[in-house]
C-alpha cells in the first residue's frame, strides 16, 4: 500500500487493487470548497494520475460528512466579477478532470453533500452513499441567493431530466438518503463506510471504462430533448409556474433556469461557461449579498447565541427535565409534541378533555408526519412523553412552566397564581404570548426574575423562531435557562426587550394594517396581494388576515391602543369593522374574510369588497403600494430598534424574516433601508408621514442615520 499525506488531503494508493484513495480532511470540522480544497484536488488528481497501474480513483471523506459545499465567506466577499468567474471556472476546470481522467471515480458519500459537495460527486462516475437518515444531498444554492456553479445545472439536467432537475435546483430542494436514492442522485446505498467502499471497488472492478453519458457519442437528453417543441413548451410552463410562485422577486432561481435552459442547447463545456457567467453574477449582485448575510450569518450568530448570557457562563445548569404545558389548543398540544420530541417529559394541562383529546391527536398525526425517522417504537415513546391531564397537580415538580392559554391578562394572571406555586425549587414560567407585555403579565407572579415571555410561532413544527422576550425583572439566570431550552428544541432564538407586540407582532401589525389602509382606500385588493409578493413577501396580507381571521384583528387594535397609548385606529380598521360587524366576514375557518372560500379552498377576493370602501383612488399602482407596504414595516423595525426593543440589528432582521415572512430577497428591513439609500428612505417616509400621517414618522435614529449617511450593514457589493 502506498500512502502519504498532501495538505489537506489522504492519499492511498493499492497497488494489487490499481485504486487510488483520495480522503480528504480540511482544516475545521468540514470539507468544504475553498482555495485550501481547490489546491488539494489538484495535486491529489495529479498524484493518482502518476500511479503506475491506476485503474480507479475513490473520493472520500475523513470527516463525518462528504463535503457541505463552497465557504460561505468566498462568495459574501466577492465583488469583482471578472476574478471570481476566473475562480469558479477554475473549479470546473478541476470537476471536468476528474469525469476525464480516463478511469472510473467514485463518490464515497459517508454523510451529506451539498452545494458544491454533491456538484464533487456529480462529477464522479458513482455515487454510492451511507444510508444515514441524517444525511442530506442536493443543491441548495437558490435558498441563500446564489445557484449551483460547479457544473450543477449542467450535470443534473443531463442526468435526470429538465424537469426532475428543476424540482431540485429552482427549490434548492434537500433530500435524505433514501429520497435520494429514489430520485437517482445517488446510485447506491449500504450500510457503513466499510461496505461504500467494497461497493466502489466492486463498482469500480466491473466498470473500467466509465465514462460520463453526456461525454458518450450520441448522448442524448432525457425526454424532451433541447430544441424540440415539447422542451420549449416545457420551459415555458416551467417559467411560468416559478413566476407564479415567486412573483419574480427572486433572482437565483430564474439565473438558474436561464443556465439550464441555455447551457444545455450548447454543448458540455459551452453550457459549464454559461452557468459560471449566471453564477458570477448573481453572486457580486446585491440580492445575494443581503440574503447570505441574514439566511446566513445572523442566522447562525442566532442559532449560537452569540453575545447571549449562557448556562456555561453563569455557570449554571439548565435544569430543566419536565415541561408543563397550560393550555391544549393547537398552539399548545404542538409545543407538548416539539419538547416531546427533544425528549422532555411533557404534562400537558387543559380544564376540558376534549381540547386534550384533540391536543393528543394533533401530536399523533405530527408524529407520523414528522417523525419518520423513528420506528414504531421510537414514536410510541415520542407520544408517551407527553402526559394531558385535567389536574392542576400534575404539573408539580414541572421545571419550566409554559401558558398558552388565551391572550387575555386577566386570565394569564389567574393561571399563574393558580400554577406557579406547583414549579420546581428556581424553575421557570413563561408565558407564551404574541403581545400582552411580560411585565404586567409577571406582577401575577411570586418570582418575576423567574418569568420570561416565549413567543412560538404558528404552526411550531415548522416555524423556526422562537421570541424571547425579557421582563423588567428577568434575570440573566433565566435567560440562559430559557435559551438552553431553545437550543434543546432546535429553536433560532430572538431576545427582544419587553413592550406590547414586542418585535415580530409590532412589524406584522404594520404590514397588515397597512394593506387594509389601502383596501380602504380603493386600492384593488388583487393588485395590493401581487404588489407584496412581487416585493418578496411570503403571504400576501389579506391572505394573512383570513388565516389568522379578521375577528382577531377586530380584538387585537383596541388592546393595543390600551397598552400603548397610542391611537392605532385608522380608516384600514373601520373597513375591518365593518367586514367583520355588518358583513360577518370573519376569515377562512368561516368560509368568509377578504377571499370567497369553495369547501374551504380560497376562491377569489370578495365582490362585496367594493361596496364597502372608497373609490378609486387618485394615485395607485403597483410602486406605490410596493412602497407603502415595505416601508410600514421598515420604519416600524427601526422604531422598535431606536426604542431599545431590538438590542442586535440581526435579531431586527432573523426575526422579520423568519418569524413573519418578511422579503427573504431583500435580508429583512434593516437591509431594505441599506439598499433603497438611508436618505431616500427618510425622504420618503417623511412624504408618507404628511400624507398618511405619523406611522411614517422616521424616528431619531433613522434621521441621525440620514444625516451622517450612515448604513445599518457594510455594502460588500458592487453596487455598494
Amino acid at each position: 500500500m502506498d500512502e502519504t499525506k498532501n495538505g489537506a488531503v489522504k492519499l492511498s494508493f493499492d497497488q494489487d487493487l490499481g485504486i487510488a484513495t483520495l480522503t480528504f480532511q480540511m482544516s475545521g470540522k468540514a470539507n468544504m470548497i475553498n482555495d485550501e480544497f481547490g489546491a488539494g484536488l489538484a495535486e491529489a488528481l495529479a498524484w493518482a494520475k502518476a500511479r503506475p497501474g491506476l485503474k480507479g480513483i475513490i473520493l472520500a471523506s475523513g470527516h463525518k460528512d462528504f463535503c457541505v459545499g463552497t465557504e460561505i465567506d468566498i462568495l459574501y466577499q466577492a465583488r469583482d466579477v471578472e476574478e471570481l468567474y476566473r475562480r469558479v471556472r477554475a473549479v470546473q476546470a478541476a470537476y471536468r478532470e476528474i469525469e476525464t481522467i480516463g478511469v472510473p471515480v467514485v463518490a464515497a458519500l459517508t454523510g451529506s453533500a451539498l452545494g458544491g459537495g454533491y456538484e464533487l460527486a456529480l462529477a464522479c462516475h458513482r455515487r454510492i452513499a451511507i444510508a444515514d437518515p441524517r444525511a442530506q444531498f442536493g443543491l441548495p444554492e437558490v435558498t441563500l441567493g446564489v445557484l449551483p456553479g460547479a457544473g450543477g445545472t449542467q450535470r443534473l439536467t443531463r442526468m435526470l431530466g429538465f424537469q426532475v432537475a428543476a424540482d431540485f435546483i429552482l427549490q434548492g430542494k434537500v433530500v435524505r438518503a433514501a429520497e435520494a436514492k429514489e430520485a437517482w442522485l445517488v446510485d447506491e446505498l449500504c450500510g457503513d463506510r466499510e461496505g461504500v467502499r467494497d461497493a466502489a471497488i466492486a463498482w469500480i472492478r466491473s466498470n473500467p471504462r466509465a465514462t460520463q453519458p453526456w461525454d458518450r457519442k450520441g448522448f442524448t437528453f432525457p425526454p424532451p430533448a433541447p430544441g424540440t417543441a415539447d422542451a420549449r413548451d416545457m420551459v415555458l410552463v416551467g417559467c411560468g409556474l416559478l413566476y407564479q410562485k415567486t412573483a419574480g422577486a427572486f433572482l437565483a432561481p430564474q439565473y438558474a433556469l436561464s443556465a439550464m435552459q441555455e447551457g444545455c442547447g450548447l454543448t458540455f463545456d459551452r453550457g459549464l461557461e454559461v452557468e459560471a457567467r449566471y453564477f458570477t453574477k448573481l453572486a457580486c449582485g446585491g440580492q445575494a449579498k443581503d440574503m447570505i448575510r441574514t439566511l446566513w450569518y445572523h442566522r447562525t450568530a442566532a442559532e449560537k447565541h452569540e453575545g447571549l448570557p449562557s448556562i456555561e457562563q453563569l455557570g449554571i445548569e439548565q435544569g430543566i427535565s419536565t415541561v408543563g404545558v397550560l393550555g391544549a389548543g393547537m398552539m399548545g398540544g404542538a409545543i407538548a409534541w416539539i419538547a416531546a420530541k427533544s425528549g422532555y417529559q411533557v404534562v400537558l394541562k387543559d380544564i376540558r378533555q376534549d381540547a386534550l383529546d384533540a391536543a393528543m391527536k394533533h401530536c399523533e398525526g405530527l408524529t407520523s408526519k414528522r417523525a419518520r425517522h423513528l420506528d414504531e417504537v421510537g414514536r410510541r415513546e415520542l407520544l408517551a412523553r407527553i402526559k394531558p391531564t385535567l389536574a392542576n397537580e400534575e404539573l408539580k415538580g414541572s421545571d419550566l412552566l409554559i401558558e398558552a392559554v388565551f391572550e387575555d391578562m386577566d386570565l394569564k394572571h389567574r393561571v399563574t397564581r393558580e400554577t406557579e406555586p406547583l414549579l420546581a425549587a428556581g424553575g421557570i414560567w413563561a408565558s407564551n404570548t404574541s403581545a400582552l407585555p411580560i411585565t404586567p403579565l409577571a406582577r401575577a407572579s411570586q418570582h418575576p426574575d423567574r418569568f420570561i415571555g416565549m413567543h412560538f410561532f404558528s404552526p411550531v413544527e415548522q416555524m423556526v423562531l422562537l421570541e424571547l422576550i425579557v421582563g423588567r425583572q428577568t434575570s440573566d439566570r433565566t435567560l440562559a435557562r430559557a435559551l438552553a431550552f431553545c437550543r434543546q428544541i432546535k429553536k433560532t432564538p430572538i431576545v427582544v426587550n419587553d413592550g406590547y407586540g414586542f418585535y415580530t407582532t409590532r412589524v406584522f401589525s404594520a404590514y397588515l394594517m397597512e394593506a387594509a389602509q389601502l383596501v380602504a382606500e380603493g386600492h384593488n385588493p388583487a393588485l395590493i396581494e401581487w404588489a407584496a409578493r412581487s416585493a418578496g413577501m411570503v403571504i400576501g396580507p389579506l391572505q394573512v388576515f383570513d388565516e389568522v381571521t379578521l375577528t382577531l384583528v377586530r380584538k387585537a387594535v383596541p388592546h393595543g391602543e390600551k397598552y400603548t397609548g397610542r391611537r392605532l385606529a385608522s380608516e384600514g380598521f373601520e373597513l375591518l369593522k365593518t367586514m367583520v360587524d355588518d358583513h360577518k366576514r370573519y376569515g377562512r375557518a368561516a368560509g368568509a374574510g377578504f377571499y370567497e372560500y369553495v369547501d374551504g379552498k380560497r376562491r377569489h377576493i370578495w365582490p362585496g369588497l367594493g361596496q364597502v370602501v372608497r373609490a378609486t383612488p387618485e394615485r395607485s399602482g403597483i410602486d406605490l403600494i410596493i412602497s407603502r407596504l415595505m416601508l410600514a414595516q421598515c420604519v416600524e423595525a427601526a422604531r422598535a430598534l431606536d426604542e431599545g426593543v431590538i438590542q442586535r440589528k440581526r435579531d431586527a432582521e432573523v426575526g422579520a424574516v423568519f418569524g413573519i415572512g418578511f422579503a427573504p430577497n431583500t435580508g429583512g428591513p434593516l437591509s431594505y433601508i441599506d439598499r433603497r439609500g438611508i436618505r431616500t428612505v427618510v425622504r420618503e417616509l417623511e412624504a408618507l408621514a404628511r400624507e398618511q400621517g405619523d406611522r411614517y414618522a422616521p424616528p431619531p435614529l433613522l434621521l441621525s442615520m440620514a444625516e451622517k449617511g450612515e448604513r445599518f450593514f457594510e455594502a460588500v457589493d458592487q453596487a455598494g
